[in-house]
């Protein structure tokens, strides 16, 4: 077996030769997003596939996952076809601008970790440079498909950097999705929030707001709520 990879209880990620490496955006917020009611989801960016066979542990629902780079589609294709998700989980390789215009499914649930460096200096790695910034598929562009493609009574679930909040749902309110949940992430209980889990549907309702620390008292020392939170896929 590679020593690229993360194993997880019931599925193992590879990620050799891939750009798009499991970081703890995409186990918080597959941990987080509720999948009660929830029959048929899109993940927008599934990298190496993570998010989606997250997702299929938590669920029954149909998950279609869209990934535009070919080394990680390809990657995502291998991770879930060596798990036991692999009837639930159909992978494409497009990006999701044309996937939106062609396409008549509409979901319950819309979920991404999108690539959100708007103005960083680009490594000169292509594939990291198309999982990381957002040339390829920026905010408006991700809101404006997601709209396309979700249901009436459907959930948009994203995480982004903390500094982006307020952009990112003036968007949304752009195209009449409204924000009805926020879990604020901090890496411990002495920095700043760096990241913030955003969900949004077309109905408005009661925005329900958290917080979530990661660490405390040391490199790994996770916090309960973070263990609770993740405990169906991590062993600590």
């Amino acid at each position: 077996m590679s020593e690229n990879y993360f194993k997880f209880k019931q599925f193992i990620i590879f990620q050799d030769n891939c750009a798009m490496k499991v970081g703890t955006d995409s186990v918080l917020l597959g941990a987080f997003v509720n999948l009660d009611n929830i029959k048929t989801i899109l993940d927008i960016g599934t990298g190496t596939g993570l998010i989606a066979l997250m997702l299929a542990q938590k669920s029954n629902a149909k998950i279609t996952a869209i990934e535009i780079d070919k080394p990680a589609f390809e990657q995502a294709l291998q991770n879930v076809s060596n798990s036991v998700f692999s009837e639930q989980i159909t992978l494409i390789n497009l990006p999701v601008q044309d996937f939106a215009k062609n396409g008549t499914q509409k979901y319950d649930l819309i979920i991404s970790n999108p690539p959100y460096y708007q103005h960083h200096l680009k490594s000169g790695n292509k594939q990291k440079d198309i999982a990381r910034h957002n040339e390829t598929l920026d905010y408006k562009e991700l809101v404006m498909s997601s709209k396309l493609m979700l249901n009436k009574n459907g959930r948009f679930c994203v995480i982004i950097p903390k500094d982006d909040e307020s952009y990112f749902i003036d968007i949304c309110k752009d195209n009449k999705l409204l924000l009805s949940q926020i879990l604020n992430i901090r890496p411990t209980p002495t920095k700043n929030i760096k990241r913030v889990i955003l969900e949004f549907s077309f109905n408005e309702t009661k925005i329900e707001s958290s917080e979530l620390i990661i660490e405390i008292n040391g490199r790994h020392n996770y916090s309960q709520r973070y263990k609770q939170l993740t405990k169906d896929f991590y062993q600590f």
